[in-house]
């Protein structure tokens, strides 16, 4: 039996501000753009992983939720207060000057960690805090 990641899923408040960080800044493709009952999901990947997506969604993508619900979502996604992702890089440094330089707002310049990477992050148009680490065995 075998279990990949296919999926995951990041909330954000304005797909057109995401995709320009997402798809001009990271470089990641742009799979899918689907609009459905006025909501929109955006679907990128990296082109070295043609079978891993991160679906860019609405802070609160389910038709059955109340508007205290979605309204308490979008303000835990203005704060930075949900979770985002950890990509990996092969040279953390060179990631971390190519997003700043295109604007990126920082949280942590690349440092080595304790558990064994180099990483450094940002946060998203979104507000959401992405990672980047390298082993440091590669460096």
């Amino acid at each position: 039996m075998t279990i990949k990641l296919s999926q995951c899923f990041i909330a954000v408040d304005d797909h057109d501000k995401a995709l320009a960080f997402y798809r001009d800044v990271l470089g990641m493709e742009v799979r899918n753009d689907v609009g459905f009952e006025g909501m929109r999901w955006v679907t990128v990947g990296s082109p070295e992983q043609p079978d891993v997506e991160i679906v860019l969604e609405p802070p609160l993508a389910n038709p059955n939720a109340s508007p205290a619900d979605k309204q308490a979502m979008a303000e835990l996604l203005a704060k930075g207060m949900l979770r985002g992702v950890i990509f990996s890089t092969d040279d953390c440094d060179a990631t971390f000057e190519r997003i700043r330089a295109a604007g990126g707002e920082v949280l942590q310049e690349p440092s080595d960690q304790p558990y064994g990477v180099r990483d450094c992050a940002f946060r998203d148009p979104a507000g959401n805090m992405l990672r980047f680490n390298q082993p440091r065995s590669t460096r």
